[in-house]
């Protein structure tokens, strides 16, 4: 594994920009979701990690609930294609149809854009206001073993926040998960 410097766009920053595609076969562009959205949560992930197993559930769950508010979750997999672990694009392809996702999966070839956001984990999210400044990046919650379990929601909160214009009160998280696995 190759560990690799990432840019790292901090909260309060403007997310970077992207242009790529998605499992469902188009090409998507944050700028076009900001214009739609008043906000999108990316969230690093792949086939293979089982944290983003673990959370599926909810973030299908959270797409679900936000989406009517004007919301949407984007999966962007950035792992290295060349590794063991098999994310090439067809792999994605099956995973979501598999886990049958309700939001666009992405795929990160060059891991430019997984670079930019600064993701080091999977999963790890990353909230854009419709302006597309980055709110807040993270955990999911705190609670990744149990779903029902109760405990700090940083996600759910924040876009809660976002939505009926609050400060987040907890706007950066600690990154945990799996760590990406880079290119050489």
């Amino acid at each position: 594994m190759t560990l690799l410097e990432t840019i790292d766009a901090p909260v309060g920053s403007y997310a970077p920009d992207f242009e790529l595609p998605g499992t469902d076969n188009q090409v998507h562009h944050l700028s076009r979701y900001l214009e739609k959205f008043r906000s999108v949560c990316v969230i690093s992930m792949c086939n293979h990690c089982p944290y983003v197993e673990l959370y599926l559930d909810r973030l299908k769950n959270i797409q679900a609930e936000f989406a009517p508010g004007g919301f949407t979750l984007i999966g962007l997999n950035g792992s290295d294609a060349n590794h063991e672990s098999g994310s090439n694009f067809d792999n994605m392809k099956a995973f979501a149809q598999r886990y049958e996702l309700n939001f666009p999966y992405l795929w990160d070839s060059t891991q430019d854009v997984t670079q930019s956001f600064g993701a080091i984990t999977t999963p790890t999210a990353f909230l854009i206001d419709s302006d597309g400044v980055l709110r807040y990046k993270g955990q999911i919650d705190d609670h990744p073993q149990e779903q029902s379990a109760t405990g700090a929601d940083y996600l759910r909160d924040a876009i809660a926040c976002l939505f009926t214009l609050q400060a987040i009160q907890l706007p950066e998280t600690e990154q945990v998960g799996t760590t990406l696995v880079w290119r050489k």
